[in-house]
């Protein structure tokens, strides 16, 4: 499976790693960019990722075959709304958001009967910096990466998508939009949020940069993903958010938990309490199977 021509919307880390991947493994012959910052798409060029830089994102996808979408979930609609025209009718198009209901509508509305040619899809990776300088074509190699088929999905359309994550190392999953975003609401968007309100509370203190300047490599792995992208957790939690405040209502029940625990100096239960959490994170392996898909929440 050889594409003559990847279009990359949005030359930015995740969009800028897929095409240097893509390159890589021998996927496309030819990768025109554009991006909303020119500044961006120019560096694109110099750095060789992309072979040309369009003025627009439709002239972009004028003759591709193969269209990523590397833009904020909320520009989805926008965006796909404007390449229509320009959209060939066989162009596989795909994008790394991280949600996938509001994109999955997004798309819906954008592309009316073309939906088909549109495969949501989520590489669960990234870096803490953002920016086309730090795009790595070892980023998505033996990462997950969740495709959310949609009804009107032939399968041989699905099959494509898969072949294209499968060609750059990724480890291929499919499942429902929705419990797409429950299931992330609970291990990355919801963790992230914990990360920022973590370091505001810190920031808030009087001492904070006291303490700050005190950290070490524990506080660093627990605060690592609060240096991500602003924008981009703007956009994801927002998105997201009905699925990542129940999170919160479990993690606050937790919290209350081990709360009480210290308040009645239960030394006991407070040791059971961390041996259950610290045999199962290390038991826990990254990208290993999952179990049968619980059935969706009611929240």
């Amino acid at each position: 499976m050889v594409f003559e021509h990847l279009a990359l919307i949005g030359c930015g880390l995740m969009g800028g790693s897929f095409a240097l991947a893509a390159k890589q493994a021998g996927l496309v012959k030819r990768v025109s960019g554009y991006s909303r910052s020119p500044q961006s798409a120019q560096r694109a060029r110099a750095l060789g990722i992309v072979d040309t830089v369009a003025p627009t994102a439709e002239e972009c996808v004028r003759g591709a075959d193969l269209v990523l979408l590397a833009v904020p979930v909320a520009a989805t609609q926008a965006t796909l709304s404007s390449l229509l025209p320009r959209l060939e009718a066989h162009t596989l198009v795909m994008d790394v958001g991280s949600t996938k209901q509001d994109v999955a509508h997004a798309a819906g509305q954008a592309l009316g009967e073309r939906l088909g040619q549109f495969v949501p899809a989520h590489p669960i990776c990234g870096k803490e910096r953002a920016g086309i300088e730090h795009a790595d074509a070892g980023l998505y190699k033996g990462q997950q990466v969740i495709l959310t088929p949609l009804e009107v999905h032939a399968a041989k359309t699905i099959a494509q998508a898969r072949g294209v994550w499968e060609a750059l190392g990724c480890k291929v999953r499919e499942m429902p939009a929705h419990l797409h975003d429950q299931s992330l609401a609970a291990v990355s968007h919801f963790p992230h949020m914990l990360a920022f309100a973590l370091m505001q509370g810190l920031m808030a203190q009087p001492e904070g940069e006291h303490y700050l300047a005190l950290g070490g490599p524990g506080f660093r792995d627990t605060t690592r993903i609060a240096a991500g992208d602003p924008e981009l957790w703007t956009d994801v939690l927002l998105a997201n958010a009905t699925a990542v405040n129940a999170q919160a209502k479990w993690f606050e029940t937790s919290l209350l938990k081990i709360q009480g625990l210290l308040a009645s100096e239960d030394r006991e239960g407070l040791r059971a309490f961390i041996t259950q959490a610290s045999q199962r994170r290390a038991d826990w392996q990254m990208g290993a199977q999952a179990p049968d898909s619980p059935a969706p929440s009611s929240d």
